[in-house]
């Protein structure tokens, strides 16, 4: 066992799409040896998310969810980590954001005192029972962290805040970026038969649509296409096959939209590459949209990312049909107001953030100097500034 491993762990989908830019990074400086560590009940999308860039797990370890609830299951993955370390102990540990699974790989790292790198670190509400129990979660990983690599400047903010020495955190970009420009910059053939058909008629401008199927927004959906005759919408379904019939139903018969199930990575990021309007309510897509010049809208009431709404690229709607339809026809009738909302860039970063990673990392651990911060853009200057 080598004293030079990293221990990256990832217990969703999302983590892994974050963690596998920085496990490629790693590879590439060669001061330490990434490992992979696919942890919890959610293991098996761990190792599909992984595949979109030509990795796998390095060690599984399957925690099965717990009847008992998410302490039986938190026990059971920090048990697990603990074993594992308590013979393979890795120079340092890698967490991403706010689930189970991080908040377990801090606390078992921590108290055997390995050092924890928080990635995605400094996300805040302000309401520890909004999003729960996320913002909790991450709150607590912050404690125990050695390092905390802020996506952006405003969550940097939020850990100085927090009293985190300002010695000890990082602004790196958010790793997603680097994920998603990798991927889709492939441009790889759709794995979808549904989606690879709608997308080979070409011509009509395409609406991503990943949010929650709320009847207000497929309403707006319907409006839309209504209104629109160059317009197609792509429409992921959600895996319950219970919510996917309502959806089905509700937009049975509607003309060039396409609803599917789950979509794999590379099938997202190229969708999102190719989009000319994004309406989500998930943070990934939101993040990602700016590098491809896409603005967003999102479909919540509250959102996190409010770095989105800072930059311009976003616009805050909720899920209120009329809200919807009218802010996506400014859009869709407007190409310069379109373009105006993404003028400014990705607040989220900059396709370094992997990298910057890496070498944090290492410095931590004396291997490498440390590295440069992303640089923070005026609009998000601005908004520190003024509150």
């Amino acid at each position: 066992m080598s004293r030079r491993e990293a221990h990256l762990v990832g217990g969703t989908h999302p983590e892994a799409v974050r963690l596998a830019p920085v496990a490629l990074a790693m590879r590439e400086a060669g001061l330490l040896e990434p490992v992979l560590l696919a942890a919890g009940p959610h293991a098996t999308t761990v190792t599909e998310a992984l595949a979109a860039f030509d990795l796998e797990p390095d060690i599984t370890l399957r925690a099965e969810p717990s009847t008992d609830g998410r302490a039986e299951t938190l026990a059971s993955m920090i048990r697990e980590l603990d074993e594992l370390w308590s013979v393979r102990t890795p120079a340092a540990v890698i967490v991403q954001g706010d689930t189970t699974t991080s908040l377990a790989g801090a606390l078992a790292a921590f108290w055997r005192r390995i050092p924890v790198v928080h990635l995605g670190a400094g996300l805040r509400s302000g309401d520890p029972g909004s999003p729960f129990p996320e913002e909790g979660d991450r709150r607590l990983a912050a404690q125990v962290a050695a390092l905390h690599l802020a996506p952006t400047p405003l969550a940097a903010m939020n850990l100085l805040d927090e009293r985190i020495p300002a010695r000890d955190v990082l602004i790196t970009g958010d790793t997603v970026v680097d994920a998603t420009l990798a991927v889709a910059g492939r441009k790889p053939p759709f794995e979808n038969p549904d989606v690879a058909a709608a997308r080979a008629a070409g011509g009509n401008r395409l609406i991503l649509v990943t949010a929650e199927h709320h009847d207000r927004i497929l309403a707006a959906v319907r409006e839309l296409i209504d209104r629109y005759p160059d317009i197609d919408v792509i429409l992921p379904g959600h895996p319950d096959p219970a919510v996917r019939s309502q959806v089905d139903i509700a937009l049975a018969g509607v003309e060039r939209v396409t609803v599917t199930g789950p979509l794999s990575y590379p099938d997202l990021s190229r969708l999102l590459s190719e989009a000319y309007l994004l309406l989500t309510d998930s943070g990934g897509p939101l993040e990602e949209a700016p590098s491809f010049g896409v603005p967003a809208l999102v479909l919540r009431d509250v959102t996190e990312r409010v770095e989105s709404l800072y930059a311009g690229c976003a616009e805050l709607v909720g899920p209120d049909t009329a809200l919807i339809v009218s802010e996506a026809s400014a859009l869709l009738d407007s190409r310069v107001r379109r373009d105006a909302m993404t003028a400014g860039g990705n607040p989220y970063g900059d396709g370094l953030a992997a990298r910057r990673t890496a070498q944090a990392t290492a410095a931590l651990l004396g291997l490498a100097p440390a590295p440069e911060a992303m640089p923070v853009t005026p609009h998000i200057a601005d908004a520190i500034l003024n509150g």
